[in-house]
């Protein structure tokens, strides 16, 4: 069987600058594969090789089993792309701009064209230049997912769509997962990611830096658990197993002490073991999230904020004293008979 999007060491540069970086990417049959990174990591030149609008300086890039450069126009014809900012021909209307992308990859579905129109609320009979950006999105999206292309290629496809559309779109990618489609999903929405992805790739740099399902990704992270304990003897004993790190003991009621940590998912058997020995009151393990695990590789580009800008104080100077009024000296007139 054809992997959908094998990529072996690739290569790519502007002038100086590495854009990839020796990036392995690997999108099997019937599965979604997340593509994560920031913007600068090389996502978008790699969605630009793999549609023939770049060729490779090195490195093995196949597409169906075929090369992406030498073959883009048969290539494309079995695969669909939707950008994360769509342009649309303005005096189409929106059906009609529907019609002639489905004609550029063999057609498409009436009836799943007419169901997607419905639930994403979209009215085709509007010209395109009347859209707003979230319309014109949902426009390529109708179009990408109501055809029965192999593989579909979607870099940001929910930008511009509001919460309810993005669900939406979410539930409808399980189904063209159903049919046995294949999907390169980059996007910037981790829960999006998170809930129709079998597989991620996260990459920094040019380079993949983690690859596999979130099950495998989350064994290599730590989860954060908390832990009802007996005694503080307990919380000894807990704090210095293998894999537990940042404890924190609080006091509880009735004596017991609740215990926080994380725990390095490749312990946490021996951990369970040796809790069950001690004789827990109460224990809950929450597992990483894809941005957890995501920050990890990119937590340290946060920006260090500035410190805090004291603004001077500006004080008004007490009000100068009045001088003390000046008597000037009455000069009096002496009365009759009286010397002068």
């Amino acid at each position: 069987m054809t992997i959908p999007i094998e990529i072996r060491d690739l290569h790519k540069s502007f002038g100086t600058t590495k854009a990839l970086d020796g990036l392995d990417l690997t999108v099997e049959q019937g599965q979604v594969a997340g593509f994560l990174g920031p913007n600068g990591a090389g996502k978008s030149t790699t969605i630009r090789v793999l549609l023939g609008l770049l060729k490779a300086d090195s490195g093995d890039v196949r597409l169906l089993g075929g090369d992406p450069w030498r073959d883009a126009v048969d290539l494309h014809r079995r695969l669909t792309y939707v950008p994360g900012d769509v342009s649309l021909w303005p005096n189409l209307t929106g059906g009609e701009a529907i019609d002639l992308l489905a004609r550029l990859r063999g057609g498409l579905d009436k009836a799943r064209k007419a169901e997607l129109l419905e639930r994403f609320e979209l009215d085709p009979t509007k010209k395109a230049r009347t859209y707003s950006k979230g319309n014109r999105q949902k426009v390529a999206l109708v179009a990408a997912l109501a055809s029965d292309a192999e593989l579909l290629i979607l870099d940001e496809p929910t930008s511009g769509l509001d919460p309810l559309m993005e669900a939406v779109f979410t539930d409808y990618l399980r189904e063209v997962k159903a049919r046995g489609r294949s999907v390169l999903l980059s996007s910037h929405i981790m829960s999006e990611v998170e809930k129709v992805c079998d597989t991620v790739t996260i990459i920094r740099s040019g380079r993949s830096v983690e690859h596999g399902t979130l099950d495998d990704l989350r064994h290599l992270t730590r989860s954060a658990v908390s832990v009802l304990l007996p005694d503080d003897d307990a919380v000894r004993t807990v704090s210095g197993l293998p894999g537990v790190h940042d404890v924190v003991a609080e006091p509880g009621a009735d004596g017991v002490v609740r215990l926080r940590a994380s725990v390095d998912n490749d312990h946490m058997t021996g951990v369970l073991a040796s809790l069950g020995a001690i004789g827990v009151r109460g224990f809950t393990a929450t597992p990483p999230s894809l941005e957890e695990m995501f920050m990890r590789h990119y937590g340290d580009e946060l920006p260090t904020p500035p410190p805090p800008v004291v603004e001077p104080v500006e004080t008004t100077p007490p009000p100068a004293a009045e001088p003390h009024p000046v008597v000037e000296p009455v000069e009096t007139t002496p009365e009759r008979g009286e010397a002068r």
